[in-house]
């Protein structure tokens, strides 16, 4: 779980703070306004020790050479080059720092950089929640091959698209290890969408709707964005009190309102069961879901998180309110009134100019 995130000079940041919510974080903001930087700066920073735990001493060297490599493979900066995700402008160090739980991790880089200059950490070695970070496109219908074609091959795609893939080809886990709430997802999922996708190994997903078997290319791209979420649960990655956050850019592309109000109603039950999640988002009616369905009686908590670009200083500036009401600026909110004003002046034939 991610408490603090700082970035200076950082992509689109000339300095950004952000505290999120232990519970639902939704980030809004238009196009350009580092949406997906922050969420990817995030996960970089939740994942990048992970695969130093079998190491049973690591020195600051391993630390700094694991988040290195981890922000250069999902960022993809030009040349690999670290020191390529410093902001424009005078000459000075990139810095980024993130807090979790009892641990934190702040590091710097400059223009030249190939990997982080200076690191220091508290605990950062043993944090171990594993996140999830779901990207805009869906995976399921390429996912044959994939792993192993990047594991070979320098392709077109960053590391959040491997690291989604790999999880969906886990083996499935145990059901008694699974959450009710959990099984309750799945089980609402299913019965959306008439049926479920099933992985082969290898990447092969197949989706059965009774006893019709269709290739996952074959289903609706919605119907693969739920069963990307199902199959998380499914093995096991996702599993509320246990796992990392989880991190999901756009997740209203492509799902139609039934799916949507859906998919907000299980975000806020694995919410309540301890599940933190960040996402970001252009859609009025995910977030309007949100504001309407979340339930104070029932502990629920939703931050807004609005970045715009301020005019007067030249920079991306966040602004964060736990009601909706209060989100501003609220792009997508006023672009919804502009249309429906829009709207109401054509049925009135203009009467209202």
């Amino acid at each position: 779980m991610i408490d603090k995130l700082t970035l200076k000079d950082f992509t689109v940041f000339k300095a950004l703070e952000i505290d999120f919510s232990s519970k639902i974080n939704v980030v809004i903001g238009e196009n350009a306004t580092g949406k997906t930087h922050l969420l990817k700066a995030a996960y970089a920073l939740c994942s990048a020790n992970n695969v130093l735990k079998a190491k049973p001493e690591v020195e600051d060297s391993d630390l700094i050479d694991a988040l290195s490599e981890k922000l250069v493979n999902v960022f993809r900066p030009i040349d690999n080059k670290l020191g390529k995700l410093r902001s424009r402008g005078p000459s000075g160090d990139s810095s980024f720092s993130a807090q979790f739980i009892e641990k934190q991790v702040s590091a710097s880089f400059h223009t030249n950089s190939m990997v982080i200059k200076d690191m220091s950490s508290k605990g950062y070695e043993s944090y171990d929640w594993e996140p999830v970070f779901i990207p805009t496109k869906e995976v399921l219908s390429f996912m044959e091959g994939f792993v192993s074609l990047y594991n070979k091959y320098r392709l077109s795609f960053d590391q959040t698209y491997y690291d989604i893939c790999s999880l969906l080809d886990l083996p499935v886990a145990r059901m008694d290890q699974l959450d009710e709430k959990s099984k309750w997802a799945m089980d609402e999922i299913e019965k959306t969408i008439g049926g479920k996708f099933t992985f082969h190994g290898g990447g092969r997903v197949t989706f059965m709707a009774g006893k019709n078997e269709l290739s996952a290319n074959d289903t609706a791209e919605g119907f693969r964005k739920a069963g990307i979420l199902y199959r998380l649960l499914e093995v096991g990655a996702v599993r509320p009190g246990v796992s990392g956050t989880l991190f999901w850019d756009e997740p209203e592309a492509n799902l139609n309102p039934k799916l949507m109000r859906l998919l907000v109603e299980i975000l806020l039950e694995l919410s309540r069961k301890g599940q933190q999640i960040v996402l970001a988002t252009h859609d009025y009616v995910l977030l309007k879901w949100f504001d309407l369905l979340m339930d104070k009686g029932r502990d629920d908590h939703v931050r807004f998180h609005a970045l715009y670009y301020d005019e007067a200083s030249c920079e991306v500036k966040l602004q964060s309110t736990d009601d909706y009401i209060q989100i501003t600026p609220n792009v997508i909110d006023e672009v919804y009134a502009e249309l429906i004003n829009e709207d109401i002046d054509r049925s009135m034939g203009g009467l209202g100019k």
